[in-house]
């Protein structure tokens, strides 16, 4: 007669003790502890509701129901009764065209929106005396590419009608509405010094005598309550939306430097775009890797290899700061 295993035989104990257990568990946490992963599980995104208005002014509404930056713009469209082709841009907990509140990939549940629509159009004729324009470009994730900053003393600054916030429309004959932002900096970057061209404008809807009532607008208290601790909605354009926590602050640097390599190598400022860097490069070995990923996710942007090696090494500086 063979002799029994006493290490199955205790394992299959432990896992009778475990399924008894389990019984007067949630089914959710049965789940996770009978599978023997006593990770945390992802938690899937409840009904989020968050609070707008259209930075001009009007009144608040309720948003719900989203999982990407397209969706947020069909539903904050739906809520004013306006076209989403409409929206230029977002903005979070300010009214004003500020560039560093934009929203991107992630909406604090506790955020205020503010959506920046169409406003007069203007057409400015540009003479590219050097090779830089000293211009920034970024898109709001629905086709439409606006500068992001203007460099001081640039071309483009010297221009009273170039304004922050513009959204691009053409480029002479040529629509810019639905082109990605690293190809319009890249067409406005060679064109050939010397060349005078005409640049077609939409700036953003201005206010009149609303000024006062939208800066003491307050959003009404939040139900977008999740437990302990901060997080915020991340939104993608392949998947659905989650539930993230708040980013650390190894993190946010890391991504900031990544966008300040955006603007120096392409001319762009995207933090949507450099948290997915960021995320395509932070888990990987070495990077041959951290390449081949980001070939599968961003190949159509033809990354400069100066710029993949700058980027690497800020992953490395922060695995120095912090272990991940």
């Amino acid at each position: 007669m063979p002799f029994a295993n006493p290490f199955k035989r205790k394992k299959e104990k432990q896992a009778s003790v475990k399924e008894s257990s389990n019984q007067n568990l949630p089914p959710e946490k049965a789940a996770v502890q009978g599978n023997g992963n006593t990770q945390q599980q992802p938690e899937p995104v409840r009904p989020l509701v968050f609070h707008a208005q259209l930075a001009h002014g009007s009144p608040t509404s309720k948003i719900e129901g989203f999982a990407n930056i397209r969706e947020l713009y069909a539903k904050i469209a739906e809520a004013f009764q306006i076209s989403a082709d409409q929206i230029i841009f977002c903005t979070l907990n300010t009214h004003k065209c500020d560039m560093d509140r934009l929203i991107g990939g992630q909406i604090g549940l506790e955020d205020f929106i503010f959506a920046h629509v169409k406003g007069e159009r203007k057409v400015v004729s540009i003479t590219k005396t050097e090779n830089s324009l000293g211009l920034t470009i970024t898109d709001n994730g629905n086709g439409y590419p606006f500068i992001k900053r203007l460099k001081e003393n640039s071309i483009v600054e010297k221009h009273e009608m170039i304004s922050v916030g513009d959204l691009i429309e053409a480029i002479d004959d040529k629509s810019t509405v639905g082109v990605r932002h690293f190809q319009v900096a890249r067409h406005l970057k060679d064109i050939p010094v010397g060349t005078t061209f005409n640049v077609t404008l939409m700036e953003p809807k201005k206010a009149f005598n609303m000024i006062s009532q939208r800066s003491t607008a307050k959003a009404p208290v939040s139900n977008n309550n999740v437990g302990s601790g901060k997080a915020t909605l991340r939104l993608r354009s392949k998947g659905p939306a989650t539930l993230e926590a708040l980013p650390t602050d190894v993190e946010n640097k890391a991504v900031a430097k990544i966008d300040d390599l955006l603007d120096s190598f392409l001319g762009i400022r995207d933090m949507e775009l450099s948290s997915t860097i960021w995320e395509s490069g932070k888990g990987k070995a070495n990077p041959d890797e951290f390449i081949t990923t980001l070939n599968d996710q961003l190949g159509d942007f033809g990354f400069p290899q100066e710029f993949i090696f700058d980027v690497w090494g800020v992953i490395l500086d922060s695995r120095a700061a912090n272990s991940f």
